[in-house]
């Protein structure tokens, strides 16, 4: 997917290698991804993965997307008590990928290969020519929310399937 993941944890370099052996024990998985060992919560207090609400050294479950110029551009914040639901954070890093790639946007619920919406006409002229589009191919509702196929490629990268 073109990502990268890096863990963030209060917990020591001796406690994350043996959380990642006894993984690797139980389920033979390998954690291929870095892990920070931010001892003092510095890191972790400035980017409010501590909830003083719950505990003064405990993090809460944080997920963070960050694009490729360093741009936050989701946070997903768990309780200590509920697990991360993977699923949805590959259907974000999918939906950022799509509307990046095809400069439209995704909808509420929408799913890889989902129809994405259509920027908005910036003119009149375009405006009446996505009225026409719309009742030509019967995708939308308004002017203003038509949808369309998403692209198999990116137009920024040939290569690069969105």
């Amino acid at each position: 997917m073109n990502t990268d993941l890096l863990g963030l944890s209060v917990d020591s370099n001796s406690s994350h290698l043996a959380w990642m052996y006894d993984i690797f024990c139980r389920t033979g998985i390998q954690i291929s991804f870095p892990i920070i060992a931010d001892r003092n919560g510095q890191i972790a207090r400035k980017y409010g993965m501590i909830s003083n609400d719950v505990s003064n050294t405990e993090t809460v479950r944080n997920v963070f997307i960050i694009d490729d110029k360093q741009i936050i551009r989701t946070i997903l914040i768990y309780p200590l008590n509920v697990g991360r639901f993977i699923p949805e954070i590959i259907r974000i890093v999918q939906a950022l990928q799509m509307a990046d790639c095809s400069k439209g946007s995704t909808a509420a619920n929408w799913m890889p290969g989902n129809p994405i919406i259509v920027p908005m006409p910036h003119t009149y002229s375009q405006l009446e020519d996505r009225i026409k589009y719309i009742e030509e191919n019967r995708n939308g509702i308004s002017w203003y929310l038509s949808f369309t196929n998403p692209p198999e490629i990116c137009e920024d990268s040939k290569s690069k399937n969105c």
